[in-house]
């Protein structure tokens, strides 16, 4: 899409940094300063212009990009309307409420796509904030804190002038304030509102509007406290701060506006439990200046060009004008939606369709049957040949943003789990996916065993229920609440001897994988999968299988990489788990894990499972350390370039055993 850029200046060069990897096309730059337009122009390879009228009219341009000062913005945005443009503006949209929506109507009367940034909502730790909303974690939002701690723009920025005249509402409130629009929709009162002017006395410029205000608002859900200013300085511990407390738990967003995310820029906290830290799982893709053109330009040939972002943008307008009239009158205003609405909350993580549905992969032709979280915990007991509660770290690891969890009926703690599920702050059901297994004494008795994990654990189905070792042992009673029995009784019913040797009976795999198979015709689980085999066995299931395996799960790790498994199940259209995928004895000593880490800032555990997660295997590791339990976490936002994962595959050795 061929643009005209409007303004030159430095946030001008922000956007067009962009240009060289994006399908904008910038034709024309246009500024009253003709060697700042000239400058632009011959960076980009445009025409310069310095009259907005004679660049419009002489243009190949389809849309301009108002890039101009704060004041400015609605007067380009208008006369680019009215001459033909789609526009996408900087923020704000306008500086008065009424300009704003004249704007608005406009460009719907015209069918002209209109945008205007901000368009934090799409970012990457928003978009993850927002899935902690989605999930249910922190029940229903009733209170609220944000931030727009801009500074003394006269001691950071070359052309302070424009932030002056507009003050802290119209050039900082808009990122919390559009983020909390896109979350909650629009705000329906400000309630109370103050507006001041604490400066200091050496400066030469001082605001033309209130350099420090706050407000009260009520949104449909949440009342939401504000604090705008020039004054608290951007370096403070609150920039773009958002905090939001719900009936089950609180959220914490340390930058509102942020284009990239860190390890810690949202964090929650349940009740009664600290702030924990929820690392992106996903590779952190920074969102360009750029980004909101780009989207203006894959839509505006629609019948009904996008005007969403433009009605959002108009109605905080209408806020930040609704509370200066709070801080004249005293309040309460009530604010105009200006047709606003929330987005569309973010969808889940991962809910497995079952394999018989329509448009299930199929084995053999290369394709994952199942969406996975790049990461999981590993819920077993067992730790160093001792057996240790884990609620506390599952409850860690689902705060840390942890969305699959791995149990068994061996585990004996399914019903601490199905506790912790069922209380308050937990994710709803359909953000989390639940791995059960069911346990070599069982094979037999599938589906006593798989009712039994299910009502303990408090669900109606797994999302997939897996064979945790192929052999088939003695039945020796029911597993229920293992955990609560006298260790030697643990024993004696998931151990049975003969011998010496373990008590095994005559029933092969495919005879328990037909049993497997009925739990997907009666409902108890979506998918199905083999734990703990060989390519060999798993050739053999999937031979005669009706009901296919949607998931495989095996030690591995590099010492044993499983690479012919791994490529037999990718090919297949399986998704491998890796179980154990840190406690190899001597691994995180290695000197190469060490070394790559050093390459990428990162530890050997996260080394580790960055290259599992890199080539295409979900990582289960365990912790009962907090840190740990977060740094793993971040672990899955990391992806290994070619040269680490062949260094790291150097360390597979044949002979590795436990």
């Amino acid at each position: 899409m061929q643009c005209l850029f409007v303004g030159a200046g430095d946030v001008a060069s922000q956007y067009a940094a962009g240009l060289t990897a994006s399908p904008v096309d910038v034709v024309g730059v246009c500024d009253l300063d003709r060697a700042r337009a000239e400058r632009l122009a011959e960076q980009v390879g445009a025409v310069a212009y310095t009259d907005l009228t004679t660049a419009l009219a002489e243009t190949t341009a389809v849309a301009v990009v108002n890039l101009t000062g704060h004041q400015a913005h609605a007067d380009v945005t208008e006369q680019s309307l009215r001459a033909g443009y789609h526009v996408h503006s900087e923020k704000p949209l306008a500086v008065d409420a009424w300009r704003a929506r004249n704007l608005l109507a406009l460009a719907s009367d015209r069918g002209l796509a209109l945008g205007c940034a901000p368009t934090n909502h799409r970012s990457v730790a928003q978009r993850q904030a927002a899935g902690v909303l989605a999930d249910g974690r922190t029940g229903t939002i009733r209170e609220g804190y944000a931030h727009a701690h801009v500074g003394r723009v006269t001691e950071w920025h070359d052309d302070p002038e424009a932030f002056l005249a507009v003050g802290p509402l119209y050039d900082g409130a808009v990122y919390p304030l559009t983020l909390l629009v896109a979350w909650f929709g629009p705000v329906k009162t400000v309630r109370t509102a103050d507006a001041r002017s604490p400066w200091p006395d050496r400066a030469e410029d001082d605001p033309e509007r209130a350099s420090h205000v706050t407000a009260t608002l009520s949104f449909a859900g949440p009342t939401v406290q504000l604090t705008a200013s020039f004054y608290a300085p951007h370096r403070s511990r609150e920039f773009y701060g958002l905090e939001l407390h719900g009936d089950d738990g609180s959220l914490y967003l340390d930058d509102a506006g942020a284009l990239t995310a860190t390890a810690d820029s949202v964090q929650y906290g349940g009740l009664g439990r600290s702030y924990t830290s929820m690392p992106p799982q996903t590779p952190d893709r920074e969102r360009r200046h750029l980004a909101g053109v780009e989207r203006l330009a894959r839509h505006r040939h629609r019948e009904r060009p996008p005007l969403a972002d433009a009605r959002r943008s108009a109605h905080v307008v209408a806020v930040c004008t609704a509370i200066e009239r709070a801080a004249a009158s005293g309040g309460p205003v009530t604010v105009e939606d200006c047709g606003a609405t929330a987005v569309d909350p973010v969808p889940p993580v991962v809910r497995p369709p079952s394999p018989l549905s329509e448009g299930t992969v199929q084995p053999g032709d290369g394709r994952a049957a199942l969406r996975l979280p790049s990461i999981g915990f590993g819920c077993s007991r067992y730790r160093d040949g001792e057996y240790v509660d884990r609620t506390d770290s599952i409850a860690r690891a689902l705060d840390a943003g942890y969305r699959l969890l791995d149990s068994a009926e061996l585990y004996g703690n399914e019903y601490r789990i199905g506790d912790l599920l069922a209380s308050p702050g937990t994710p709803d059901r359909e953000r989390l996916f639940l791995i059960g297994k069911v346990w070599n004494t069982n094979h037999e008795h599938v589906a006593a065993a798989c009712r039994g994990s299910l009502s303990e654990l408090g669900i109606d189905a797994f999302d997939c229920y897996t064979l945790h070792w192929p052999t088939a042992w003695k039945h020796r009673g029911p597993l229920d609440r293992l955990a609560e029995k006298p260790v030697a009784e643990q024993e004696r019913l998931t151990f049975p001897e003969r011998d010496g040797e373990p008590a095994t009976v005559d029933v092969s795999l495919t005879e328990t994988w037909r049993r497997m198979e009925s739990l997907v015709d009666e409902g108890l689980t979506r998918t199905l999968g083999l734990c703990n085999v060989s390519v060999e066995q798993l050739d053999a299931v999937c031979e005669g299988a009706r009901v296919p395996p949607a998931l495989v799960q095996v030690e591995s790790h590099p010492y044993r990489p499983r690479s012919e498994l791994v490529a037999e199940c990718h090919d297949r259209g399986i998704r491998v788990v890796a179980h154990s995928p840190l406690s190899a004895p001597g691994l995180l000593e290695e000197p190469v894990l060490a070394a790559v880490g050093d390459d990428h800032d990162l530890s050997p555990a996260q080394v580790t499972l960055a290259w599992q997660i890199t080539r295409g295997v979900v990582p289960i590791p365990a912790s009962n350390d907090p840190e740990h339990v977060v740094a793993n976490a971040a672990a899955a936002g990391r992806r290994l370039p070619p040269d680490a994962i062949t260094r790291i595959e150097a360390l597979a050795d044949a002979e590795f055993g436990r």
